[in-house]
């Protein structure tokens, strides 16, 4: 399951999450708490302020407090109710006042605190709660002289857990409900931004049982250049199982005529050895030349660029000799720059395969024409012999396909020129030429 993209994003949303999500719930758990208890000292150290002003210092130095029912927070009267006063001396440990809330409850040890003074500290009572204590410093001035004060104020603290207990319950709880919404909306995002390659590997599924030739669906921009690439490979893979079973038609028809000198050659037997010498050579290089055929274009990148002129030049000398008697007028108008990136034997191959039907095909006259177009290369071939119908074009493409079934001929030299400039990335198409004859042009990437 590790192995699954699915299983791994949504693992790295889950732990990203719950990282994220704990971290802020203890910021905001640590921001409350803490202004919980900023808030419960403002409170405790304004209630000592009003404490401090409904109290009195006679002129003998002695304190005096209001009565339980004027004193300014009800809770100091009530016994037990969570808030509690007292008041001392400095530098004595005696208490100079309780308010009545406190009755029977021991209270904590004082402190020496300075004039003006405030300290908050946590205390831990016998009766196992916990309490907030402020201890304020306050002296009066009098003719007597100089009288100190220290206020304490004690607040029970189990309302304030009481509250953080509930904002944490809230708090959690929210979050972890914004967690499984989120999750739940992540996992369903991943679901759906994943469904292309789901639906990638099912048309590759159907490619391998044979349902399909190549991926055919509609995928967004990112997929789509992955499976433009497989469709190319798969296209690539056809077309090098085709080029190998071209090639062995292809060898089969070339050595059909080696084999039929050698079974001539016995009815000569003092030339047998040279003829079996000489037609074993020529079959040899027949089945070499096959396999690089089968194999061509598979680097063309990396073949030197070969000159078309001077390979046209040397097809057309001799194929002038072949066809001496229709005494056929050339016009060769490739530039001598123009050069192309292939096997030079493979140029040969498809120049004299075309130009051995235009001289075959031709009245009197053929032009060849080439250049370039952009990042394009073209060759044109056109004679002005009876030229090629529309409907049979697609015929004689195809390995054996001929118009004319009574000219001599085996039908594969087209075909056999056209797969070779489809191995180089190439196009053959077939029009009508100006001179009125057929018009081949060779176009390369």
């Amino acid at each position: 399951m590790i192995n699954s993209l699915y299983f791994r994003l949504n693992l790295t949303a889950i732990l990203v999450l719950i990282i994220f999500l704990s971290a802020t719930g203890v910021v905001l758990d640590n921001a409350f708490l803490e202004s919980s208890r900023l808030s419960l000292r403002e409170r405790m150290l304004g209630q000592v302020y009003q404490l401090l002003s409904a109290s009195m210092v006679s002129e003998t130095g002695q304190l005096i407090m209001p009565l339980p029912i004027h004193l300014p927070y009800p809770q100091l009267a009530l016994p037990d109710s969570g808030l509690y006063a007292f008041v001392g001396s400095n530098g004595n440990s005696q208490l100079l006042w309780r308010s009545p809330s406190l009755r029977n409850r021991r209270t904590p040890p004082p402190f020496t605190l300075q004039v003006g003074e405030k300290h908050w500290s946590d205390v831990h009572m016998e009766d196992g709660k916990d309490y907030y204590l402020l201890g304020f410093g306050f002296q009066r001035t009098l003719k007597t002289g100089i009288h100190s004060f220290n206020f304490y104020l004690m607040a029970e603290l189990a309302p304030l857990h009481r509250q953080v207990q509930l904002y944490r319950q809230q708090l959690w709880g929210g979050l972890a409900s914004a967690a499984i919404i989120l999750l739940a909306t992540q996992i369903w995002l991943l679901h759906w931004g994943l469904k292309p390659l789901r639906k990638v590997g099912l048309e590759l599924s159907a490619i391998e049982t044979g349902e399909r030739n190549q991926i055919n669906g509609r995928y967004p921009r990112e997929v789509k250049q992955l499976t433009d690439n497989i469709n190319s490979l798969l296209d690539q893979e056809r077309a090098r199982q085709s080029r190998y079973r071209n090639a062995l038609a292809d060898l089969a028809h070339s050595l059909k005529t080696p084999l039929a000198v050698l079974l001539g050659a016995t009815d000569q037997p003092e030339a047998l050895p040279d003829t079996v010498y000489e037609q074993s050579t020529r079959m040899m290089r027949i089945v070499e030349r096959q396999l690089q055929r089968a194999g061509a274009a598979n680097g063309s990148a990396t073949l030197p660029p070969v000159a078309v002129r001077p390979v046209v030049e040397r097809i057309t000398v001799s194929l002038a000799k072949v066809y001496r008697n229709k005494n056929v007028s050339v016009t060769n108008q490739i530039p001598t720059e123009l050069r192309i990136r292939c096997d030079e034997a493979d140029l040969i191959e498809i120049l004299g395969n075309l130009l051995d039907n235009a001289f075959k095909w031709c009245n009197a006259r053929i032009d060849i024409q080439g250049g370039k177009d952009g990042h394009r290369l073209m060759i044109g071939l056109h004679d002005d012999g009876p030229g090629i119908g529309v409907e049979y074009i697609e015929h004689i493409l195809q390995r054996g396909g001929r118009a004319d079934e009574s000219t001599p001929g085996h039908g594969i030299g087209l075909s056999v020129a056209a797969d070779i400039v489809e191995a180089y990335q190439g196009r053959l198409r077939i029009a009508t030429s100006p001179l009125g004859g057929a018009a081949v042009i060779l176009e390369f990437g």
